[in-house]
C-alpha cells in the first residue's frame, strides 16, 4: 500500500478487525415503515365482461367472486410499475435514497431473460450516488414477492445490516390467453419501505410449504400467457394452505413449550387422566385478529378461509363455534386428498365463517375486487387494502396472518403484529380513493390492448413505437 507523502505507511485493517469486540445495537420491531402501491388508471367490469364472452350471468361476478380487473396496453411494463410506484414511495414519505441499503424485487413479469428489474430501480438511487445497495429479483410465480421480504427482513436483522433501511418492490401484469382463466387477469404493484421500530411489526415464526408442481406455469418464453390446469391450481393451493398454516401451528406450539415448559392438555386442572390435545390447538385463526390471503380470485380467498377453519376444526372439534357442524364425524374421518374438494366440506365452514368472513377477510380484497389479480403485489395489496379499511385506533394491538402462495409451487403462513399508528401510511397511499376512481372502460378496449401487447411483444423490427393511448396514462398517485 502506498502512503502519503511524508505519513507513515498505512497497515490495512479488515472488516472482521473492525466489527471484532464492537457491540452494535441490534434492530427491534421489524417491519414495513412505509407503503405505496400503484395500478393502471383503467380497468373493466367483470360483469360486462359475462355479457362480452357470451357466459351465464354470475359466472365472474359470482362463481369467482370478481368484479372488475385492471388493465393497461404496450405503454406499461413491469420497469415502468417498478420505477413508478418506487419513485412515487420515496417522494411521499420523504425518503433520502441515500438511506436505502437493500432492494428486492419480487416479480414473475419477465421482460429481459439476465437483466433484473432492481437494476433499472437503480437509477431512481444513482441520481443521489447511492450505488452500494444489496439485494436482486426473486422469482417464482407469485411468491416471489414474500421471498423479497423475508431477505429484507433476515438482512436487517443480520450481522449484515449496515444501519439502513430496505425496500420490497412486488408487482406484475396478469394477462391470460382468451378462455376461462381470463377473467381472473389484473395488474399492480407494491412499494413497502422495511426497518427497524415500525407500525407493522414482523413477528419471528413461518411456516412454508414448498412442492413440485404443474398447475400454473410459463414455459411459452415468446408468450406473456400462462398454461393454466384450474382444477390442480385450486387443489394446489389449498394444501399448500394446509401445509404452511400446519407448519406455522408446530413451530408456534414448540415455542409456546420452550418458553413455559408446559404442553397442551385436555381435562380439567387436578383431574387423574388427561388426554392429550394436538399441540398446533395452540394457535388457530382465534389467535388472528385479520387473515389476510393471496388473492388469484375472490372465490379462493373465501375457500382459503373456511379451510383454516377446517384445519382448527380437525386440532380441536369440541370448540364451541364447531358445535353445530353436522355429521362431524364423517368430517373428521375424512382422508386429505377427499376433503380439498368435498363440495359439502367446504360449504359447511364457509357457513361456520359467517360474519366473520365479512367483517375480518372482506376488509383486505379492496384491491383485488378493483384490481384482480396482481400476482407478486397481491398479498400485499390485501395488506394495503387492510390498513386503508380499518382506522388506525382500530387496528393498532391487533395481529394479521398473512399468507403467501405462488403456484408450482411455494406458501408461506406467518403474522404481522401492528404495534404502531398507521395513520401516515393510510393517508399517504390514499388507496380506496384512488382505486374508486379508476375509469371502467369496455370489454373491447382490454381485447384491443392485449392485442397491442401482442404486437409489441411479437414485432421483429426494431425501434418498435408503443401505439397505447397517451391520455390514459396520466399519473395521479
Amino acid at each position: 500500500m502506498v502512503a502519503a507523502p511524508g505519513s507513515e505507511p498505512v497497515t490495512p485493517i479488515s472488516p472482521l478487525e473492525v466489527a471484532d469486540g464492537v457491540e452494535s445495537p441490534r434492530p427491534k420491531d421489524v417491519g414495513i415503515l412505509a407503503m405505496e402501491m400503484y395500478f393502471p388508471r383503467r380497468c373493466i367490469s367483470e360483469e360486462d365482461l359475462e355479457v362480452f364472452d357470451g357466459v351465464a350471468k354470475g359466472k365472474y361476478t359470482i362463481g369467482l367472486g370478481q368484479q372488475y380487473m385492471a388493465c393497461t396496453d404496450d405503454r406499461e411494463d413491469i420497469n415502468s410499475f417498478a420505477l413508478t410506484v418506487v419513485s412515487s414511495l420515496l417522494e411521499k414519505y420523504n425518503i433520502d435514497p441515500r438511506s436505502i441499503g437493500r432492494l428486492d424485487v419480487g416479480t414473475e413479469t419477465i421482460i429481459d431473460k439476465s437483466k433484473s428489474v432492481k437494476t433499472v430501480l437503480m437509477d431512481l438511487f444513482a441520481v443521489a450516488g447511492n450505488t452500494d445497495i444489496e439485494g436482486i429479483d426473486s422469482k417464482n410465480a407469485c411468491y416471489g414477492s414474500t421471498a423479497a421480504l423475508f431477505n429484507a427482513v433476515n438482512w436487517i436483522e443480520s450481522a449484515s445490516w449496515d444501519g439502513r433501511n430496505a425496500i420490497v418492490f412486488a408487482g406484475d401484469i396478469a394477462i391470460y390467453a382468451e378462455g376461462g382463466a381470463r377473467p381472473v387477469g389484473g395488474a399492480g404493484a407494491c412499494a413497502m419501505l422495511i426497518g427497524p421500530n415500525a407500525p407493522l411489526v414482523f413477528e419471528p415464526i413461518h411456516g412454508t410449504y414448498m412442492a413440485n408442481t404443474y398447475d400454473f406455469y410459463k414455459p411459452k418464453l415468446d408468450s406473456e400467457y400462462p398454461e393454466v390446469d384450474g382444477p390442480l391450481s385450486v387443489t394446489t393451493y389449498l394444501t399448500a394452505l394446509d401445509n404452511s398454516y400446519s407448519r406455522f401451528r408446530e413451530k408456534t406450539a414448540r415455542a409456546y413449550k420452550c418458553k413455559t415448559g408446559l404442553g397442551i392438555q385436555n381435562g380439567e386442572n387436578g383431574s387423574a387422566e388427561k388426554k392429550e390435545e394436538d399441540p398446533k390447538s395452540i394457535f388457530s385463526l382465534d389467535s388472528v385478529d385479520y387473515p389476510v390471503f393471496h388473492s388469484p380470485y375472490g372465490k379462493l380467498v373465501q375457500k382459503g378461509h373456511a379451510r383454516l377453519l377446517y384445519n382448527d376444526f380437525l386440532s380441536k372439534p369440541t370448540t364451541p363455534k364447531f358445535a353445530n357442524v353436522p355429521d362431524a364425524e364423517s368430517l373428521l374421518s375424512m382422508t386429505h386428498a377427499a376433503s380439498l374438494t368435498d363440495k359439502v366440506l367446504e360449504k359447511t365452514f364457509v357457513a361456520v365463517a359467517g360474519a366473520q368472513h365479512k367483517a375480518a377477510v372482506l376488509p383486505s380484497m379492496h384491491c383485488a375486487k378493483r384490481c384482480g389479480n396482481m400476482y407478486t403485489a397481491s398479498l400485499y395489496g390485501g395488506l394495503a387494502s387492510l390498513v386503508s379499511a380499518i382506522p388506525p385506533t382500530e387496528l393498532k394491538g391487533k395481529r394479521i396472518s398473512m399468507f403467501a402462495y405462488g403456484s408450482g409451487c411455494a406458501s408461506s403462513f406467518y403474522t404481522i403484529r401492528v404495534k404502531g399508528d398507521t395513520t401516515e401510511i393510510r393517508e399517504k397511499m390514499d388507496l380506496l380513493n384512488r382505486l374508486a376512481s379508476m375509469k371502467v372502460v369496455p370489454c373491447q378496449e382490454y381485447v384491443d390492448a392485449l392485442k397491442v401487447r401482442f404486437f409489441f411483444l411479437h414485432k421483429k423490427k426494431t425501434p418498435v413505437l408503443p401505439r397505447g393511448s397517451l391520455s390514459i396514462h396520466v399519473l395521479t398517485i
